[in-house]
């Protein structure tokens, strides 16, 4: 009677870690990176927390004729992180912050 309580309990944990990773697998695929379309020197970033729409700017490098959107959101929801700071150098084809998608 214990074995079967015992391995009835080890079946309900496995199945309950199992639950929870998927859900964890689930709400981490629904961050969408935001890649830089420019390199340069990065000038100004949105905000961590930000709700953002398609297309808003999400970073800006100097450039010779003044500050351009190096990184549009290509989705719109919440900003859940931004990889680079004022300051720092890019390069196109790099990931400058994540959106979670509504």
């Amino acid at each position: 009677m214990r074995n079967k309580i015992s391995i009835t309990k080890n079946i309900v944990i496995l199945a309950l870690v199992f639950v929870l990773a998927t859900m964890g697998v689930v709400f981490a695929a629904s961050n969408v990176p935001q890649v830089s379309s420019l390199s340069g020197t990065v000038v100004e970033t949105i905000s961590v927390g930000a709700n953002v729409s398609e297309g808003q700017v999400l970073v800006k490098v100097k450039t010779v004729a003044g500050s351009a959107p190096a990184a549009r959101a290509n989705c719109s929801g919440k900003v859940v992180s931004v990889a680079v700071a004022n300051g720092s150098s890019i390069s196109a084809g790099q990931v400058v912050a994540q959106v979670a998608k509504p």
